[in-house]
């Protein structure tokens, strides 16, 4: 099995069904195959088919997922793609750090590349739920990149990292060759869950305001990637502090 074959193409809530085709044309020309469409306002039609101009395959055999949180449940690493500065800074990458980043650890497990609705992008919860952020360096001036040049530019991205790997017969440049294991998302989304029920418990927190206090912890846990020990530990803590209360 290809490496490829672990990473997933999240398209969230894609308005236009051609953009579908396109981005599922561009994965295809870079040797990628698992699309994820999260609630999309119109499911892939005869426009996608066709505009998917022989990777027809890749749209039928698409997976259509209610919510973000459900197509990347199974995914230690999660980058989403961002456009434009954020309030709250997180961890970026570059497209060839990106590309490199998802070799690295598709080599292990799943991993996810997020992309957003057509005019809007990805928002601030959204990215909060992701472990890197990408951006494309284009042109200031006139940066406006539709969806599936987009898809293309980073799947090109990826496709570069896997040659590189193969035709050095190496590891990918800063390979994480230790047999650590990163949790998938879902165990770490119900770390945060209770976190904040704990936080909330002992009243760290304001119940009428959690978000920013738990908005700049889940960035401080983002930039360290815990390893699945690490989190069993800092779940057991909290369990122990559950029981004083």
């Amino acid at each position: 099995m290809s490496y490829l074959d672990n990473v997933k193409i999240v398209l969230v809530e894609t308005s236009h069904t051609g953009n579908m085709g396109s981005a599922a044309r561009a994965m295809k020309t870079m040797g990628l195959s698992n699309l994820c469409l999260v609630n999309p306002v119109i499911k892939p039609d005869s426009q996608s088919i066709s505009l998917a101009a022989g990777a027809s395959d890749i749209i039928k055999n698409a997976v259509v997922f209610s919510s973000l949180e459900e197509a990347i449940a199974n995914c230690s690493l999660v980058i989403g793609t961002s456009a434009r500065p954020r309030t709250l800074q997180w961890p970026n990458l570059t497209p060839k750090e990106c590309g490199d980043k998802i070799i690295e650890e598709a080599v292990n497990a799943q991993v996810a590349l997020v992309f957003g609705r057509e005019r809007v992008g990805l928002t601030n919860d959204e990215l909060q739920k992701c472990h890197f952020h990408v951006g494309i360096p284009a042109n200031p001036q006139y940066s406006s990149l539709n969806l599936a040049m987009s898809v293309q530019v980073l799947c090109y991205e990826i496709r570069m990292s896997m040659l590189n790997f193969q035709d050095n017969q190496s590891e990918p440049a800063n390979l994480n060759t230790h047999t650590s294991e990163y949790p998938k998302d879902i165990d770490v989304e119900r770390f945060y869950q209770h976190l904040e029920q704990t936080l909330l418990q002992t009243e760290f927190i304001n119940a009428n305001h959690p978000g920013q206090i738990m908005g700049r912890l889940r960035r401080l846990f983002t930039r360290a990637r815990i390893e699945q020990q690490e989190l069993n530990i800092l779940r057991g803590i909290l369990t122990s502090i559950d029981k004083k209360f």
